[in-house]
């Protein structure tokens, strides 16, 4: 019965009605990446309450701690679009070999972050914050708030490095709601924790923003070990076995080929957050803050899109395995329309209440009148940029991830970090906002060009695959 069972999840992929597999595959992932989201928001609305010294401090670390996230679920991306091509083939032992190669290669990435936590910390800091318009101890308050972020973060990373892995396998199979009981348990936990260890209320000790770390990892050391145990006990098709996990070259490279591009268009993201700081610590640590706000509030606003993303890529995966164009366009169609969708009323929210979502973080006089210009004037490109995401999906499922770091790295390297540069020498911090705004339109143009070249090639991709 249960083998019956796991064949008609499995066929969903290539037959069921797509707006309805789309829905039943994306929602769990939207609510799980909201949740995902939340758990830097969360932290980032409780430690404002200390002082703008903290938020400036979380805001520093940011750029490690995405490049972190991105080699996780590039990597994941990897796997995760190869896994559901293998499961379309009907090749279960590649399967099976790919998901212990993904585990594996998601262990030594943790290794290797929890060196640099440990290690580079505080010359990763001082880099940034060594600016000749900030004043020395008011620099080395934020530099050591800021550290003590960043070793925990990455230090006690395994958690993450396990989560992500465990959900893709999830994800990879169609079983999207195992997801989100995860993602909604460990952000729960963390909601929980945060005050409790920031502030010292009751038995705990006050830890300011080294609690908040602490939550953090905390939450997702709980989600990793659940969301292992939904693997075992509700995830047939995938086989985790020990024999799997021995490196193989072959499929090592494979996992790479596909996710390197999506694991360094994300990681650009890192690049960008480090040159924008730079560039705004030339007018003040507020403007850092607001930037830092920002950048957390959009991602929760973007979530939804990445959740669709992550729903997409297996459908899209399982369909060029099976080689059935017209399903592979319709899902494309059907991320598209509820991408935009989402979008718009993200724009809506954004122009209309400003205020009150940088009161969240306890804004006031020159981050509030910053903030509330920053979220009105970058909010305009927002149904383009959902555009460019939901792109991605089809690009990574087909092979074509490097169409989706060409268009990243036009967007934040090629345009923004120049232009918002060439805007700071202007002295105006309104003009580097709109730089933003800017290189996300010249994102949105690249994007609609590739998307004709890959659909117009797509007969002959097929034909190979087959």
């Amino acid at each position: 019965m249960k083998k019956e069972k796991t064949e008609i999840d499995s066929r969903a992929m290539g037959e069921m009605n797509m707006n309805r597999l789309f829905l039943t595959m994306s929602v769990p992932l939207i609510i799980s990446m909201i949740v995902q989201a939340l758990y830097n928001v969360v932290d980032s609305m409780f430690v404002a309450r200390l002082s703008e010294d903290a938020l400036t401090a979380v805001s520093l670390v940011s750029p490690v701690q995405n490049l972190m996230i991105a080699v996780a679920t590039g990597t994941g991306v990897g796997y995760n679009a190869l896994i559901s091509r293998r499961l379309g083939q009907k090749h279960q032992e590649e399967a099976d070999l790919t998901a212990g190669n993904g585990l594996l290669a998601e262990l030594v990435s943790f290794g290797v972050f929890l060196v640099i936590g440990l290690c580079f910390s505080g010359p990763f800091i001082q880099t940034q914050i060594n600016s000749p318009g900030i004043d020395p101890s008011h620099a080395a308050v934020v530099a050591g708030y800021a550290v003590d972020y960043m070793q925990i973060v990455l230090g006690v990373s395994i958690g993450l490095f396990v989560q992500i892995t465990m959900e893709r396998f999830l994800q990879a199979t169609g079983r999207t709601v195992y997801n989100m009981v995860t993602q909604v348990t460990g952000a729960v936990i963390n909601i929980v924790l945060d005050p409790l260890l920031i502030f010292g209320i009751g038995p705990f000790p006050r830890m300011e923003v080294a609690g908040a770390a602490l939550a953090t990892v905390i939450a997702q050391c709980v989600a990793g070990i659940l969301a292992y145990y939904f693997n075992r006990k509700y995830n047939p098709e995938i086989r985790l076995k020990l024999r799997n996990l021995r490196p193989r070259a072959s499929v090592i490279r494979q996992i790479y080929l596909i996710g390197f591009p999506s694991m360094l268009m994300v990681s650009l993201s890192s690049i960008m957050l480090f040159g924008m700081n730079k560039i705004l610590l030339k007018f003040s640590l507020t403007a850092v803050a607001v930037f830092g706000v920002y950048f957390k509030i959009q991602s929760v606003v973007f979530m939804p899109l990445f959740g669709m993303n992550n729903a997409l890529v297996p459908i899209i995966g399982y369909n060029f395995g099976a080689g059935n164009k017209k399903r592979i366009l319709s899902a494309h169609r059907t991320g598209l329309l509820y991408g935009c969708i989402f979008m718009w009323v993200g724009l809506a929210l954004f122009q209309l209440f400003p205020g009150q979502i940088m009161g969240l973080f306890d804004a006031s006089g020159e981050m509030l009148t910053q903030g509330i210009l920053e979220l009105r004037i970058n909010s305009l490109v927002f149904a383009c940029a959902g555009v460019s995401v939901i792109s991605g999906s089809f690009y990574q499922a087909t092979g074509k991830s490097m169409y989706s770091l060409i268009v990243s790295f036009i967007r934040q390297i090629v345009v923004l970090l120049p232009l918002a540069y060439l805007m700071s020498l202007t002295g105006s911090l309104t003009l580097v906002w709109w730089s933003v705004t800017i290189a996300e339109g010249v994102g949105f143009t690249v994007t609609l060009l590739l998307r004709r070249r890959l659909v117009r090639s797509l007969d002959q991709m097929l034909a190979r695959v087959s």
